[in-house]
């Protein structure tokens, strides 16, 4: 096992990225403001990348089976694992191109952020054992951005053990990481590793640490909030020890919505991040935040909104600018929805294996008539495989209007 992550470690050094970005310094932080490499202060204004290191049921459109891990059994019953895996390399290949992130630069966004699982950097049954399959995701994301000069953030979307308890960070139901020391540890050093890979990347403007740790509907959340800054403070620890440039982007709990557990910022380039979904675009649902930003004299960051109508987002992202807080709307691409920059087809053999996965499923079953044919599954995979190619998506040039940008 000592061995299996030595040679890990040897890997991530012999990797590590050390390309020059044309720029004279690391984004940083001065005040309330972020500052770019040429010591300018500036608005954060992007999009996340959400769905494709860290898939969704819903932007499949489906609704029960709603994280990557329901999705995939799903899948594996339906073409068994070989083949599931298959469709989740190329997936992974074509969802996000060198061409999404050229658009996304041309569209006069200058970030992304880029949300992954933890599952792509190692193996949850066996937590010794280290997979380069993220890194090579993250390196040919971060080249991509490197040649557009867009900005990137790293968000550990699904941490071990599970931070937020729910769908979105393809957990088992509860926030188990912030009462298990083996998933805390592993957490720490999946984080130590990935600042030491990408220390001298300047086109990296931080890490958020916990994508919206810790959901409403726990009893004990209070106990379990209380247990968020200390780790966020042993996470950014370790991180220091090999990266002492880039900003670390500390969010709230309860959906990255309150911050009442925290104190006096711990270091020196913190900066904060909040998220707002489905309330009235107005002053009042951010005025806390606010608050909080010159209180500190921190940054605040939007770090995810969206999943609205283009006139919702426009009056949205217009009081944040008035407060100069920047954003990052969520997400870039998904199936079938105006609510979003792109959207890819759906198509009626993909309808069958949503009919399936609503269906009473019992992969043991002899009465196989509820699954769609093998004929059928194979066609809706790779005609899925093919319309998220940029060059097959649907641009929603209203929905850039409302981001304030526009179709190139």
């Amino acid at each position: 096992m000592i061995k299996t992550f030595l040679s890990f470690v040897f890997f991530l050094a012999l990797a590590a990225v050390t390309s020059i970005f044309p720029q004279k310094n690391f984004v940083t932080v001065k005040g309330t403001q972020f500052i770019d490499g040429d010591g300018k202060p500036f608005l954060l204004q992007g999009t996340n990348i959400g769905n494709w290191l860290n898939p969704e049921g819903y932007m499949f459109r489906f609704e029960d089976v709603s994280s990557y891990r329901l999705i995939n059994d799903a899948f594996c019953e339906l073409v068994g694992v070989d083949d599931a895996r298959v469709f989740w390399n190329k997936f992974r290949d074509n969802y996000i191109t060198k061409e999404d992130i050229h658009f996304l630069k041309q569209s006069g966004l200058n970030h992304i952020r880029l949300p992954f699982n933890f599952k792509l950097f190692v193996v949850e049954d066996h937590p010794d054992v280290f997979l380069k399959t993220g890194f090579e995701y993250l390196d040919k994301a971060i080249k991509w951005c490197r040649e557009e000069k867009l900005y990137v953030v790293l968000d550990m979307h699904a941490a071990p053990g599970g931070q937020t308890g729910a769908n979105i960070d393809d957990s088992w139901g509860y926030p188990y990481l912030m009462e298990n020391k083996d998933a805390q540890d592993l957490t720490v050093t999946l984080w130590k590793q990935i600042a030491k890979r990408y220390a001298n990347e300047k086109i990296v403007i931080g890490y958020d640490l916990l994508n919206e740790p810790i959901a409403t509907y726990f009893e004990n959340q209070e106990e379990l909030n209380k247990q968020l800054e200390p780790l966020y403070k042993r996470i950014t620890a370790e991180i220091r020890k090999v990266d002492k440039q880039h900003i670390i982007f500390i969010g709230g709990a309860q959906w990255n919505t309150n911050f009442s557990m925290f104190g006096k910022p711990f270091e020196d380039k913190l900066a904060y991040t909040f998220h707002g979904y489905w309330m009235p675009p107005v002053q009042e649902q951010i005025q806390r935040h606010v608050d909080f930003s010159k209180k500190f004299n921190v940054p605040m960051w939007l770090g995810e909104s969206g999943e609205n109508e283009d006139s919702w987002i426009d009056s949205f992202r217009v009081v944040l600018e008035k407060n100069e807080i920047g954003w990052c709307f969520w997400p870039y691409k998904k199936m079938d929805s105006p609510r979003g920059i792109a959207s890819f087809a759906r198509t009626a053999e993909w309808d069958s294996i949503i009919a399936y996965t609503k269906s009473p499923r019992k992969p043991f079953d002899y009465d196989a008539s509820h699954r769609p044919s093998k004929v059928v599954v194979k066609k809706a995979m790779d005609d899925l495989l093919e319309n998220i190619k940029f060059k097959n998506c649907t641009i929603n040039e209203g929905y850039l209007k409302a981001l304030g940008v526009k179709k190139p």
